[in-house]
């Protein structure tokens, strides 16, 4: 029955969420990633690493905070995927446009190479003062575009809140009709009294 709204409403979050070319920090790609950790243990032949309690990646703006990291390094250097496990593990990143993308899920994918973020388990994305929640999200930080799912627990719904700010906003931006006095005379003609 909702089949065929479908497009019309992934599109509609889309344009919810990306209303302002908001792109990712795109400096933050060029830096270093740094992961500050309380344990880790490196395993060289699998090309994997797991670090463990109150877990820190950064990437210039970037930033993961988790319970638990795990690097896998298969594919090669550039190529890590970073999964984040947490209650809830959060993702925050400052785009060119000085907005803020907020996030948090019971676990968070980052692949660096395709420069995409998954979030799974009670995820939940902010930009600006849009906000989506689902069960999966998955964003897209170069194409800016957002996928969202729901799960069986709530009839597999996704939730997008509409903020007043935002409205508001939309509102000042657009001419407002004149309003129509009774007192004012129309036609040139003389009030009454």
């Amino acid at each position: 029955m909702c089949k065929p709204y479908m497009p019309r409403i992934l599109s509609l979050l889309g344009c919810l969420l990306m209303a302002q070319p908001a792109l990712a920090g795109t400096g933050d790609f060029e830096q270093p990633i740094k992961v500050d950790s309380k344990s880790q243990f490196l395993d060289g032949k699998n090309k994997t690493s797991l670090f463990k309690d109150d877990v820190h990646i950064t990437q210039g703006s970037l930033a993961i905070n988790a319970n638990e990291v795990e690097v896998i390094a298969t594919d090669g250097q550039g190529r890590e995927v970073f999964i984040a496990r947490g209650e809830p593990a959060s993702y925050t990143q400052n785009m060119d446009d000085g907005t803020v993308v907020s996030a948090k899920a019971n676990e968070i994918r980052y692949e660096v190479y395709n420069r995409t973020i998954s979030l799974q388990g009670n995820a939940e994305l902010q930009q600006g003062t849009s906000m989506v929640r689902g069960n999966s999200i998955t964003y897209d930080m170069s194409k800016e575009q957002l996928l969202a799912t729901g799960d069986d627990s709530n009839e597999g719904r996704v939730t997008t809140v509409f903020r007043p700010e935002t409205v508001k906003n939309l509102n000042e931006g657009e001419e407002q009709p004149e309003e129509n006095d009774d007192n004012r005379p129309d036609d040139g003609e003389e009030p009454q009294n």
